[in-house]
């Protein structure tokens, strides 16, 4: 199985319906890749597969990535049609405005950590012990890729739950790196910036480097291949990311006061 082009690999990605997913599950399966594909929605999930070469190849598993029984029993299903799985992708997340200020939010900060954090660990875990089971040769070509975001890098105003969640699955996925690093499982950690997708269409405010989707997988398959630790794409935001990650709080505050905030109540 090469990383470099795709064929023979067995791919396990979550959020696959749309977005960032629906992209990432087309340029795998168009590089030859075996797919389960993990989504909320049937009608988009099996048009999806529908339209992928050879269909009949790919699982579909209509669930809610938060009810970690049935995402426990995809996963299972996956590693007993595929004997196992070479990249598992936690894609799945949400994102919407949140103020503290606000009670009634409490309930969409909730959501989006379970959807964006809690989930990837409930994505992963079925599938790291029989990862470190493999011989050695097999299990270096395991990959375990967590999507965080540049708004992880530091939190922005009006997206508490958001920056919150993103910065936990950064934090998560280097902690788990390390952890795997003597079994030899690469853990990979993609932070995007701003890609054309759905989520970020209800934004009302400019948007620097906006990416396409496609070419945002591309560049985010190649990530993956490699097996590096880290990377934001597209990589001007990755720039901008460094540059905010050492801008001191005094400065990085009255800068981002008067940001503008993602709509609320989505």
């Amino acid at each position: 199985m090469n990383h470099n082009d795709g064929r023979g690999l067995r791919v396990f990605l979550t959020g696959a319906s749309s977005g960032i997913g629906m992209a990432l599950a087309r340029a795998y399966a168009g590089q030859g890749a075996t797919l389960g594909l993990v989504a909320r929605r049937a009608s988009e999930l099996t048009a999806l597969r529908d339209s992928l070469p050879e269909p009949q190849r790919h699982r579909i598993y209509v669930l809610d990535v938060t009810d970690h029984a049935a995402l426990q029993a995809a996963a299972d299903d996956f590693i007993a049609a595929l004997d196992g799985a070479d990249v598992v992708i936690a894609n799945a997340g949400i994102s919407q405005g949140t103020l503290t200020e606000f009670r009634e939010d409490l309930a969409a900060f909730e959501r989006i950590m379970a959807v964006n954090v809690t989930a990837t660990f409930a994505t992963f875990s079925p599938f790291v012990a029989r990862m470190k089971s493999l011989p050695e040769a097999q299990r270096r070509r395991c990959r375990l890729v967590g999507i965080g975001s540049v708004a992880g890098i530091r939190g922005l105003p009006g997206a508490e739950a958001y920056s919150a969640s993103k910065a936990a699955v950064i934090s998560y996925c280097e902690s788990l790196r390390v952890e795997l690093r003597a079994a030899g499982i690469k853990v990979v950690t993609i932070a995007p910036g701003y890609i054309d997708t759905p989520m970020t269409r209800v934004n009302t405010y400019r948007m620097p480097f906006l990416m396409p989707p496609d070419q945002f997988a591309t560049r985010a398959l190649q990530t993956i291949a490699e097996g590096r630790s880290y990377r934001v794409i597209p990589w001007q935001m990755g720039v901008v990311a460094k540059v905010l990650r050492m801008a001191p709080n005094w400065l990085y505050d009255a800068v981002f006061a008067r940001a503008p905030h993602k709509p609320r109540n989505l």
